[in-house]
């Protein structure tokens, strides 16, 4: 996702021939020189100017207030690639924030969505184990004479390297005993 986040110095206007770039929430009614270079960069780039299509009151589109503190511009603004651009859930600017400009603070909310892969899906894939078999007193009892075993293995240990390290090991014996339990028992009722 690539986002571009700057002061243009750049008015955006609510022209209908920029419609498919811009929005219609812009603060100015016609773009100045700045923001048809803007445009026209959005337009080559195939970005789009998010910080023009939220509807918010003027107070929270404005950027920039003037020194006498009677003009109010909209020249900072957010592009975003079109592909990500549902991404942007909003963009609006708060006067309150005291970082000593003339500009207001600009914020961009967005949400980010991670497509999983197939391959990265199955290597997390965990085996699956048939759990009801533990019901059977048999399976039960072996399943905890050989958590009992293999937990004793860690009372005697000091070092956390050692206890880490025995752990892991400890738990893919017990995955490899709990598997050779069940499959024992399977083993024992399919026999003739």
């Amino acid at each position: 996702m690539k986002m571009l986040l700057e002061e243009f110095n750049a008015k955006v206007g609510r022209e209908n021939i920029f419609e498919p770039t811009i929005g219609r929430e812009s603060l100015h009614q016609n773009s100045n020189d700045n923001g048809v270079r803007l445009v026209n960069f959005a337009t080559s780039k195939n970005p789009v100017v998010k910080s023009t299509m939220f509807p918010h009151r003027n107070i929270h589109k404005h950027t920039w207030t003037s020194p006498d503190g009677k003009a109010h511009n909209q020249i900072d603004h957010v592009l975003i690639d079109r592909r990500w651009h549902s991404s942007v859930l909003d963009v609006r600017s708060f006067r309150g924030a005291d970082f000593d400009t003339d500009h207001c603070l600009v914020i961009t909310k967005v949400r980010e969505r991670l497509a999983v892969g197939k391959q990265a899906a199955q290597r997390f894939d965990r085996q699956r184990f048939n759990l009801r078999k533990l019901n059977v007193p048999e399976v039960r009892e072996q399943y905890q004479i050989e958590i009992t075993n293999k937990s004793a293995a860690l009372e005697n240990l000091k070092d956390d390297d050692d206890v880490n390290r025995t752990w892991e090991n400890i738990k893919g014996n017990i995955q490899t005993s709990a598997k050779e339990s069940l499959v024992l028992h399977e083993f024992k009722q399919n026999k003739p």
